[in-house]
């Protein structure tokens, strides 16, 4: 298990290749990228800040991977998550998981992105067309965790 919070963008080539390198066990490598996009909630976006709580965002991301550890039978597991000033089409999480299944690397994928959208603190400030306004969890990302229940 690894986890980055950073400022500097990574390369998703090589943070594959990374989750690959000597493992001959997992047959699947599953990746999600999440990026800055240029619309939300009808309003234009021109770009994001993205801020933290340091230690406590490491502790609730570690805690989400290991329970991910024990529902799936998966092997590596990586996120990057950026901070700071963003522009759109900017890369913003990295979630990569191996398994020697396909059906587990997605599960445990998704379920990681899932519950780091509501349970990884996090705080999301939008720069738009109307101004800067911080971002309020989503009922639909918050619904999307207890499915998981």
């Amino acid at each position: 298990m690894e986890i980055s919070i950073q400022t500097h963008d990574f390369n998703l080539s090589e943070e594959v290749a990374l989750l690959e390198q000597d493992n001959a066990i997992d047959g699947a490598v599953v990746t999600f990228t999440g990026r800055v996009r240029n619309q939300n909630n009808g309003n234009h976006v021109t770009g994001l800040t993205l801020e933290h709580y340091p230690g406590m965002t490491e502790k609730s991301l570690a805690k989400i991977i290991a329970i991910a550890k024990e529902r799936w039978n998966i092997g590596r597991v990586k996120v990057i998550h950026r901070i700071g000033e963003l522009n759109i089409g900017e890369q913003i999480v990295f979630v990569g998981v191996t398994s020697k299944h396909r059906q587990d690397a997605f599960a445990a994928n998704e379920f990681i992105m899932d519950y780091l959208k509501v349970q990884a603190p996090f705080w999301k400030k939008e720069r738009t067309n109307k101004g800067e306004m911080w971002l309020d969890a989503k009922d639909s990302d918050q619904n999307k965790a207890q499915q998981w229940d």
